[in-house]
């Protein structure tokens, strides 16, 4: 692949870098900008979201006949790195988890009239989206074949009954995504289905309480006790479940891991500026040698998850589903961005640990991060299936034709 970028990639992530360091960075000083989750105040959110709208810098992740910028998933990669220098970026810009994910598979999945009814409000900001598939034990969580919650098709309409958790955004979600079992294929046993806030049926048992810092809606536990929705809702067809979580949550992984690397360079400017200010035993932090290869480590494994990820997302222009190199930036990022974290903490010392700098709320965010989207060992899992079925071609490079 070739590693140069557009001129036109190069001016959004210009103009994103400028808006994050003059407009958004500056709020995370404030203790009354934050919600009571920890995450910027809502109303906050949607005067920047507004202002960055108009500036053109929206839904980058959406091609433009669907009210995005059209990047594809390398200029992706680029600018979700910058926007989220600030633990306050994504949202600003409507690319930050579960809506970004959402949108996406919608504008491949959805038809025309569930674009419209569906898709369009969140691209205008109107509404926020969740994702409903993970379940609680016996159901289904990195494993989709274990899924519990149950479809049952009655004339033009199907009831939904189940149980489903940690759902990403849903206390403030208007419109959901949910996965359930409508038959027991294991190829084609899971149908998608679309469903509106307002409707019957279901309800929000309890937001769970985590580590935090928290997504707008937090994490819930969801109880679906007859909710009833039309087959003009169910995306792709009846039996394309997991296809469609396939189709969904592969970039969804990867812009995870655009998100994770900008957070991994701000843990590195902070402890850098801190290294070069502060003094001990007569010395600069920053001349010791002990401080230098702290820092030196975490820039080389920084710059070896961005070719990761810029490969995964050349991949992924290119049609592939990328499912190997989704998997390898997904357990090198999060595990970096835990130990970028970790490393700027112990440099800044008992100031690392207070509130004083975002360190500390990144650092929380951060341990989810080889969970998320499936923990590191099953991506590992994945890998190695790769291996046995490719053996020495698991390296191979791919040949240009002609």
């Amino acid at each position: 692949m070739d590693f140069t970028i557009t001129e036109h990639i190069e001016g959004m992530r210009a103009r994103i870098a400028s808006f994050v360091e003059e407009r958004i960075m500056p709020l995370e000083d404030d203790p009354l900008n934050y919600d009571a989750h920890e995450n910027i105040r809502l109303d906050l959110a949607d005067k920047l979201r507004s202002e960055a709208r108009s500036r053109g810098m929206w839904c980058l992740q959406l091609k433009p006949e669907s009210g995005g910028a059209g990047l594809g998933k390398v200029g992706m990669a680029v600018c979700y790195e910058e926007m989220n220098r600030s633990i306050f970026g994504p949202v600003i810009f409507n690319s930050a988890a579960p809506d970004d994910g959402n949108m996406m598979v919608l504008e491949m999945a959805a038809t025309e009239a569930q674009k419209e009814r569906w898709l369009k409000p969140i691209v205008e900001g109107k509404v926020r989206s969740s994702f409903v598939m993970t379940e609680p034990a016996p159901g289904g969580g990195s494993d989709p074949s274990m899924m519990q919650t149950t479809a049952t098709r009655l004339g033009d309409r199907y009831v939904i009954r189940g149980r489903k958790w940690f759902i990403t955004g849903a206390e403030e979600a208007k419109h959901f995504l949910l996965v359930a079992r409508t038959s027991d294929d294991s190829r084609r046993g899971l149908t998608a289905f679309l469903f509106d806030r307002d409707q019957p049926g279901w309800r929000i048992d309890r937001r769970i309480k985590i580590m935090g810092p928290e997504e707008h809606g937090g994490h819930c536990e969801l109880v679906f006790e007859g909710l009833e929705i039309p087959v003009e809702n169910v995306l792709l067809s009846e039996g394309d479940g997991l296809k469609l979580t396939q189709m969904r949550l592969g970039p969804a992984r990867l812009t995870h891991c655009m998100r994770w690397l900008g957070l991994s360079k701000r843990c590195v400017e902070i402890a850098q500026a801190y290294a070069a200010e502060r003094f001990a035993f007569g010395e600069r932090l920053s001349r010791r040698e002990s401080i230098q290869m702290m820092l030196g480590d975490l820039a080389m494994k920084i710059e070896v998850g961005r070719i990761l990820v810029m490969k995964a997302a050349w991949a992924l222009d290119q049609g592939s589903f990328a499912r190997k190199e989704v998997s390898m930036a997904k357990v090198h990022v999060a595990n970096l961005l835990h130990q970028a974290a970790d490393v700027a903490i112990q440099i800044n010392g008992a100031r690392g640990y207070s509130k004083d700098t975002v360190l500390e709320w990144i650092y929380r965010y951060a341990r989810q991060a080889r969970l998320v989207d499936g923990a590191d060992e099953v991506h590992k899992m994945v890998l190695n299936r790769f291996l046995e079925k490719e053996d020495r071609d698991f390296w191979r490079w791919q040949v240009a034709e002609g």
